[in-house]
């Protein structure tokens, strides 16, 4: 287990390091004869971040100070740390990583994500941002969930469309289980966020148009998420038995991709090569 006092030097030492590559002029800060020809001063970061710089000093020479997360987030402005080393800063002082900045959720998949869509050829496979829009999505998907190409972008929600699209509904035998089974790992994923405009707006419109959702809402549940099979009945070929699957890509954390996969119980894998067929001819 690394001590916190390994920490707390690499904590310093990375500050200060990042210190060093920053050029004054272009934070507003005057050049005097007095300034350093490289990097920032010490009483620079200090006064650009609203602390002492005693109280600085002490924090790039590893000594046991405690910054508080809001310390952290205005030092990570000031020395305008990348998100990764934002979140690295706070992990090194025992905190959870930062929210991303911002909290629009995309209404496109970045083109690398599609690709990795599209390579996941007979597997029905879509892309939900932090809100579970749904950004992208593979033909596999489509044949699966014909309507996920004709619905409004702002319908376009995974929790959304479980709770009021009547296709979904019959898609969802097991309709019951899984709408409070999403409810519960929705409230898990956006409990951080539940006061953002996107997410807000989205769980208002659910309480007005969903019976079933405000009765669930209320129940509070929180599960995490897991891979498992889930049974869909698609009205060409029947019952189909699909292994469902979550992948978070590093570079993109507020993404998901959920990918499913045909279990080998006897019938689902001729009856999805039978709708792949269809939806090809």
């Amino acid at each position: 287990m690394v001590s916190s006092e390994s920490r707390q030097r690499e904590l310093g030492d990375l500050l200060r390091s990042r210190r060093g590559q920053l050029v004054a002029a272009e934070l507003g800060l005057p050049e005097g004869a007095r300034r350093r020809s490289s990097g920032l001063r010490r009483e620079d970061v200090a006064a650009l971040s609203g602390v002492s710089v005693t109280w600085y000093t002490w924090l790039e020479q590893g000594r046991d100070t405690h910054p508080s997360r809001q310390v952290l987030n205005a030092l990570a402005r000031t020395l305008r740390l990348s998100g990764t080393e934002h979140a690295y800063v706070l992990s090194l002082a025992g905190y959870a990583a930062p929210l991303p900045d911002d909290v629009h959720t995309p209404r496109t998949v970045p083109a690398h994500v599609q690709r990795l869509l599209d390579a996941q050829v007979g597997l029905p496979s879509f892309a939900i941002a932090h809100e579970w829009q749904i950004v992208g999505w593979n033909d596999a998907y489509a044949a699966l969930y014909p309507g996920i190409a004709t619905v409004t972008a702002e319908d376009r929600n995974l929790l959304w469309l479980v709770f009021t699209d009547p296709y979904v509904r019959r898609l969802l035998p097991n309709w019951q289980q899984d709408s409070r089974r999403f409810l519960a790992e929705f409230r898990a994923e956006a409990g951080p966020r539940l006061g953002e405009p996107g997410i807000a707006a989205l769980l208002q419109r659910l309480h007005a148009n969903s019976p079933a959702f405000a009765a669930g809402w209320s129940d509070h549940d929180i599960q995490g998420f897991s891979s498992r099979e889930r049974l869909f009945h698609h009205p060409s070929t029947g019952d189909l038995l699909l292994e469902h699957h979550q992948l978070t890509p590093g570079d993109q954390p507020d993404l998901h991709i959920v990918i499913y996969t045909p279990v080998s119980d006897g019938r689902t894998p001729q009856r999805w090569s039978d709708l792949m067929q269809r939806s090809q001819d």
